[in-house]
């Protein structure tokens, strides 16, 4: 008999939930998500592309899951969490809501070593792999009764010794060692550039970002790597320009947090 994986035992208990109707401003929450859509569907038309292959990743760190299931209701799918803990117990809790059973979860903060059996076992996506040791982890840790995870590559388009992500040269080699990994699925590359306020400055980063992926597209087939993760609540307009199909966007949906943040 195969064993399934354990639920995830942490020093801190799973978020209470309020019950539905209860949610704090849930009108605003709404209005600022079908603003994004716009947003997002405007600048797919002035770049002459179709919308719908625009993928919109709603970051939902430190926001509540009852904030997650009102978006769900409205039929957005995809959540981005930064943070491990947060995000397992939001998952596990998000099991009892029937709104949330096709939902996917992406993890968009840092792999550590320690964590890498719950983002296994619990994410859809993760946007962040940049070393083979974590794709080797996640590949062993993978559980079989689910697909394979889907993973992209995050690129240091900065080129900055200190910045996260692989460095451009070392994208295809990684890459290719990411095929061989059976229950991982490798379909492209994340970049996180640092902020400008200047559009050119913005639409020159996602253009390096841009020209990975098409490399990558080139060497492995654009059957096979299909997603450019690129852009945010201040950048999506110019990420979109240059080709990107998914935005995660948090801000401008969730407004703002209390901590530093980048989406």
């Amino acid at each position: 008999m195969k064993s399934t994986p354990s639920s995830p035992s942490f020093d801190t208990p799973t978020p209470s939930v309020a019950p539905k109707g209860a949610i704090p401003n849930a009108a605003v929450l709404i209005q600022r998500w079908q603003a994004v859509k716009a947003r997002v569907a405007q600048a797919a038309l002035k770049a002459a592309r179709e919308p719908q292959g625009i993928e919109l990743l709603a970051v939902s760190k430190t926001f509540s899951l009852q904030d997650i299931v009102t978006l769900k209701e409205q039929g957005q799918r995809c959540f981005g969490e930064n943070y491990i803990q947060e995000a397992v117990e939001k998952i596990e809790s998000a099991k009892s809501f029937s709104p949330m059973k096709d939902a996917q979860w992406h993890c968009i903060g840092p792999l550590q070593s320690n964590k890498t059996k719950w983002v296994a076992q619990c994410f859809d996506w993760v946007h962040t792999l940049e070393q083979l040791k974590h794709a080797q982890r996640l590949n062993e840790q993978r559980p079989a009764h689910l697909p394979p995870l889907n993973v992209l590559i995050q690129v240091n388009v900065d080129e900055g010794p200190t910045k996260a992500g692989v460095q451009l040269q070392e994208v295809l080699p990684l890459a290719k060692e990411i095929m061989g990994l059976g229950r991982l699925r490798l379909r492209g590359v994340m970049t996180l550039p640092d902020f400008s306020s200047e559009f050119d400055a913005q639409l020159a980063m996602h253009q390096r970002g841009q020209a990975v992926f098409a490399s990558l597209q080139k060497e492995l087939g654009e059957v096979q790597i299909d997603t450019l993760s690129m852009g945010m609540t201040q950048d999506l307009e110019a990420a979109i320009l240059s080709g990107s199909t998914l935005v995660r966007v948090g801000t401008a949906i969730f407004g703002g947090r209390t901590e530093p943040t980048q989406d």
